[in-house]
């Protein structure tokens, strides 16, 4: 090392990247985001049932899913499903159950088909922010005030956003109960390929912020003490 002006500025010897190892390096970050690329969607969109006799739907989910969920309960063996959500959204946060996403889901897998006396409504009545997770506490809430003696369920949701259902699912219920999962693919897109088609990239880029989200920043609000 030399110095100068009093030993105010120096000169040293350091390590940097060469040429070689600069390409390297770009090489390694290449290969990162193609594994990525490949990887995302399985990782957002897990299939992982449990074994159980009790099948869950998200209300808000699509045509085709509401049809994938009707082929999953006639197949699974299921003996009740339950449709969870809160209110419309457009309704203005109305507290009305006709008018929440658990009874419009209700209402179409009927018309699908499944008798009505297997299916039963638990709306939410938490309007804006983590609908998902006080979808599944308005469940949980249900299943404990109606003796609902369950130790796992199986959850079906849309796609990619499976990964954060399951995950929010399961920390409403805690560890009492075993929450499985069931993503339905969807048709607009290829999964294999999902950054060709605009519907892919939105859905990816949009779950995987809100998964990172539930992930490492959402804390649930508390509850109220239950009165004995």
């Amino acid at each position: 090392m030399k110095q100068k002006f009093l030993g105010c500025f120096s000169r040293r010897e350091r390590w940097g990247l060469s040429r070689r190892g600069w390409l390297a390096l770009l090489a390694l970050a290449l290969l990162v985001f193609f594994l990525g690329l490949h990887r995302v969607h399985p990782f957002l969109a897990p299939t992982q049932r449990a074994e159980t006799k009790v099948l869950v739907m998200e209300g808000w989910i699509h045509e085709y899913a509401v049809r994938a969920v009707v082929a999953e309960f006639q197949t699974g063996h299921y003996e009740k499903i339950y449709t969870t959500g809160g209110p419309v959204i457009g309704t203005d946060g109305a507290t009305n159950v006709f008018n929440t996403s658990a009874s419009v889901g209700a209402e179409r897998l009927v018309s699908a088909g499944v008798p009505a006396d297997k299916v039963q409504m638990v709306p939410a009545h938490v309007v804006g922010r983590d609908r998902t997770f006080n979808s599944a506490r308005a469940l949980r809430d249900w299943f404990r005030a109606h003796g609902e003696t369950a130790t796992t369920i199986n959850v079906v949701t849309e796609d990619v956003h499976a990964r954060r259902t399951w995950l929010l699912f399961q920390r409403a219920f805690g560890d009492g109960l075993k929450v499985g999962v069931v993503a339905i693919p969807n048709p607009d897109y290829e999964p294999a390929h999902w950054w060709r088609y605009s519907e892919g990239v939105r859905e990816i880029l949009g779950e995987s912020i809100a998964y990172g989200y539930a992930k490492f920043i959402f804390s649930p609000e508390p509850e109220a003490p239950q009165v004995p």
